[in-house]
């Protein structure tokens, strides 16, 4: 088993460890949730870092490559993957959930990979090195130094379906690690560190982190405060439905949260400007064009949605761009007591970082908090259409309250942003949950055909 950790594996080495892996990740890779090329096969694979981070726990970073065939929506020819990687002779039967198998050639012959982050051993050494700010390899542990995290705190890996993994320890303190790996800071960490500056409560602020510094500079993990008693707003939305209890109060409780969030993201990243209508309707054409041809239920629907993002390069300029939550839904907002918080500030990981990163309407935010209302009305029969047009109704006149401008009075933009958040929708559930389709697709034609 290798015991030096490199910052570029030696080409030997890399060669080496790779006839080992190789096989096992090409057929492991593709069935994980965070996966962004599952329906395309990994034709090409190479080691770009490695580091023994512990004993028995390799922490690589590798490329995959697709035959240089681009993805839709957004996924490139080539992505990279954080991976920690447990080595051990013979696995306990608890952990069978993190096989990936048992190497066969090279320098791990006979050894036994799997899933790390499933191993509470690996999981707490983790968090030990987060504990203490340094450095392994091309790895760099860093971290706010006026907030102490204990030591021993049991962890738990989250087990919903996420783009990332998520570790709990102790139910004090929550570590995501990021999967797709894109070079520079990501808005998960920068952002919360900025509205922390702005006094913002709405957003746990960062404890600690990690980031690579080679072959490209990029954040890896992000440690923040977990709220152990917070319910997400998912949750909360299923709850009152199936009890058939109101969430108007909550959605417009919600909306004025959203709306101080807005208003301190504003403050920590000033001088954004106006969007370029005209530029971003030619985007959400060009994504809705490439989704249809991947997507065939929606090519009846392609002049009507059109017609929306046509509308929106001739309607008023709305609201200043400025930075965004990016993939605003339900399931990105917790209830703890009284107050509504927000969390992962990401963005949709399937787009560039840049993107992700440049300012935006804050009407992308508030549409796809709309959508997702949509969605919770759509979960069981009879669909409750006028559930979610309460809370639609309740959210925007909360955010209105205090933002001082009423997204209803801006229906092109509303039409336009909720159009095209439904077509990405449309692409993610054709992907990922085909039984889900028919939520989007619904206001895909009423999108499309009423325009409302």
């Amino acid at each position: 088993m290798p015991k030096t950790a490199s910052v570029s594996p030696r080409p030997a080495l890399a060669t080496d460890l790779m006839t080992s892996l190789g096989e096992l990740l090409r057929q492991w890779l593709p069935r994980q949730r965070w996966f962004a090329g599952k329906d395309r096969p990994v034709s090409e694979l190479g080691l770009l870092s490695m580091t023994e981070l512990f004993p028995g726990c390799l922490h690589l970073l590798v490329h995959t490559g697709h035959g240089g065939v681009p993805g839709p929506g957004g996924a490139s020819a080539g992505d990279c993957y954080q991976l920690l990687l447990g080595v051990r002779r013979n696995l306990s039967p608890r952990l069978g959930r993190a096989l990936i198998g048992r190497a066969e050639r090279g320098p791990l012959a006979g050894l036994t990979i799997y899933d790390a982050l499933h191993d509470p051993r690996s999981a707490q050494l983790l968090l030990e090195r987060l504990r203490h700010p340094g450095t392994a390899g091309p790895l760099r542990f860093e971290g706010d130094p006026s907030v102490p995290v204990p030591a021993g705190l049991p962890p738990r890996l989250l087990e919903t379906e996420q783009s990332n993994s998520s570790l709990v320890y102790g139910d004090e303190f929550i570590l995501k690690v990021f999967r797709r790996i894109q070079p520079g800071v990501n808005p998960d960490l920068e952002v919360p560190v900025a509205l922390a500056g702005q006094g913002c409560r709405r957003v746990p602020a960062p404890v600690a982190w990690f980031r690579t510094t080679h072959p490209q500079g990029a954040t890896l993990g992000v440690l923040q405060p977990y709220l152990r008693d917070a319910s997400d707003g998912w949750a909360l939305a299923l709850q009152a439905l199936a009890s058939g209890d109101d969430f108007t109060v909550q959605a417009h409780e919600l909306g004025r949260a959203m709306a101080e969030v807005h208003l301190a993201l504003a403050a920590a990243f000033p001088g954004s400007g106006h969007d370029d209508n005209g530029s971003t309707a030619a985007a959400m054409t060009e994504r809705l064009n490439s989704v249809a041809h991947s997507v065939p239920a929606l090519r009846p629907f392609v002049p009507g949605l059109q017609s929306a993002f046509g509308a929106l390069a001739t309607c008023d300029s709305g609201p200043p761009a400025q930075r965004v939550h990016g993939d605003l839904h339900l399931g990105q907002v917790l209830r703890a007591g009284r107050e509504w918080f927000v969390i992962d500030f990401e963005g949709e990981p399937s787009r560039p970082l840049v993107e992700r990163c440049a300012a935006q309407s804050p009407v992308r935010d508030i549409a796809g908090m709309l959508r997702s209302f949509d969605y919770a009305a759509r979960q069981r029969r009879p669909w409750r259409p006028e559930w979610a047009r309460r809370c639609r109704e309740a959210f925007c006149g909360g955010y209105a309250a205090l933002a001082g401008w009423d997204p209803r009075k801006k229906h092109g933009l509303l039409r336009a942003y909720e159009t095209d958040r439904a077509v990405y929708e449309v692409l993610y559930e054709a992907r990922h949950r085909p039984d889900w389709l028919p939520v989007p697709m619904a206001a895909i034609e009423r999108l499309a055909v009423r325009g409302d």
